[in-house]
C-alpha cells in the first residue's frame, strides 16, 4: 500500500490543551497533565536563597570571595510545525502534540521524536463509540463508529515525523 499525503485536517490552534473536554472513553490511557507541556508549577520549584545581589550568593562565614549562582532551568519552549505543538524536552527529545476533529469525535495525539504514538484524549459525539488500535509503539489508529460509519483517525512515526491520515468509511 502506498503512503498517502496527510490530509490537512484543521487543527483547533484556538483550543489549549488544558481545556479540552476531560470526558475519556474506558480503556484510554489517561491524559497527560498540562504540566507536560507548560512550566512546572511554582509549588514544586525549590525556594530561591537569600542573595547579595542578582549575580551572587553570599560568601560562606570566613570567605572573602562571592559564589557565582548556577544557572536556572528554563521553561520549554513550544513551536507550531505543520499543525504540531512541538517541544524539547530536559532530554532533547522532540515532542509533537496536535488536535484533531472530526464529526465522530475529538482526538488529542501525542508523538516524539523517538516514534512513539501515544493518545492523549478521545472524546467522540454523540451516537458514536471511540476505539483505538495500536500494533506497534510507532503505529495507531483512533476509529469513532456509529453503525455503518466510521472516522479513522492513523497516526504514525514516519520518516522522522509525524504522519496523519483522516479518513471516512461508510456513512
Amino acid at each position: 500500500m502506498a503512503i498517502l499525503p496527510v490530509l490537512r485536517t484543521p487543527a483547533v490552534p484556538d483550543i489549549p490543551l488544558s481545556q479540552l473536554p476531560s470526558t475519556q472513553a474506558p480503556g484510554l490511557p489517561a491524559p497527560l497533565p498540562s504540566s507536560a507541556v507548560e512550566a512546572v508549577p511554582a509549588t514544586t520549584r525549590p525556594a530561591p536563597r537569600p542573595t547579595t545581589s542578582a549575580t551572587t550568593e553570599a560568601a560562606p562565614t570566613g570567605s572573602s570571595r562571592p559564589t557565582p549562582r548556577p544557572p536556572r532551568a528554563t521553561a520549554p519552549t513550544s513551536t507550531i510545525e505543520d499543525g504540531w505543538t512541538v517541544t524539547t524536552g530536559a532530554d532533547g527529545v522532540r515532542s509533537y502534540v496536535r488536535s484533531f476533529r472530526v464529526e465522530g469525535g475529538q482526538a488529542v495525539i501525542r508523538m516524539s521524536a523517538t516514534g512513539v504514538v501515544e493518545l492523549v484524549t478521545a472524546t467522540p459525539a454523540d451516537g458514536y463509540a471511540v476505539q483505538q488500535v495500536q500494533n506497534s509503539p510507532d503505529n495507531m489508529a483512533v476509529y469513532f463508529n456509529e453503525p455503518n460509519h466510521s472516522f479513522i483517525i492513523h497516526a504514525m512515526w514516519w520518516d522522522d515525523r509525524p504522519f496523519v491520515q483522516v479518513s471516512e468509511v461508510g456513512g
